[in-house]
């Protein structure tokens, strides 16, 4: 029962979109009729401005730790906590308060990985920011830097340092920010990425 509670807990707090929030607040507009169309700290900022993106980053990182810890510090149950990461992923990437159209889970991931191994999401982070400073691609970094946090997370797991149960929300997580990049790493490969800052321009109906 606490796994489906925390589930749920999870989902719910990551189904709400700071990203709306701050677009509507702060510029009266939807983020997610601009740039990528998403509702995460890079569609925020290339929008809405750095000041927002900031404010969008932080509730994103705390939203994917609050279910983590409830799960840690209520119930006590290892299990419960993974799932609740697992929920917060979900519920921001497929949001039930916003016609489940919400962002890629990279920031809602962190904060869940932090909250389960914080020695880990710090080196994770180092390895993004190398990332981000040498490419200026965000795509890249997030992409780089899950795939690097899920072999921590497994070395971790290895010398336990990390209960077991966490490496299933390691691969659920990585899993669903990966496959929702694809899109961003054909561009990469192609050469059309935006980088940090650029692409805010608004979709056209049916734009990917």
């Amino acid at each position: 029962m606490s796994v489906i509670v925390v589930a749920v807990v999870g989902y719910l707090l990551g189904s709400v979109q700071s990203g709306l929030l701050v677009g509507r607040v702060l510029r009266g507009i939807d983020v997610r009729e601009y740039g990528s169309g998403k509702t995460g700290f890079t569609n925020t900022l290339r929008t809405v401005g750095l000041a927002g993106a900031l404010v969008v980053v932080a509730l994103d990182i705390l939203k994917g730790a609050a279910p983590v810890l409830i799960g840690r510090l209520v119930f006590d149950d290892s299990l419960a906590s993974a799932a609740g990461g697992v929920g917060a992923v979900v519920g921001h990437t497929w949001p039930v308060f916003a016609g489940f159209r919400g962002g890629r889970g990279v920031a809602t991931s962190f904060g869940a990985f932090t909250a389960v191994a914080p020695v880990a999401a710090l080196l994770t982070l180092v390895i993004g920011g190398v990332v981000l400073g040498t490419t200026r691609y965000v795509s890249l970094m997030s992409i780089t830097a899950m795939l690097a946090g899920f072999a921590l997370l497994t070395v971790f797991v290895l010398a336990g340092w990390t209960d077991p149960e966490y490496e299933l929300f390691g691969v659920a997580v990585t899993l669903s920010v990966e496959l929702n990049h694809l899109g961003n790493f054909k561009r990469l490969l192609r050469g059309t990425e935006p980088k940090i800052g650029q692409g805010g321009v608004r979709r056209t109906p049916g734009r990917a």
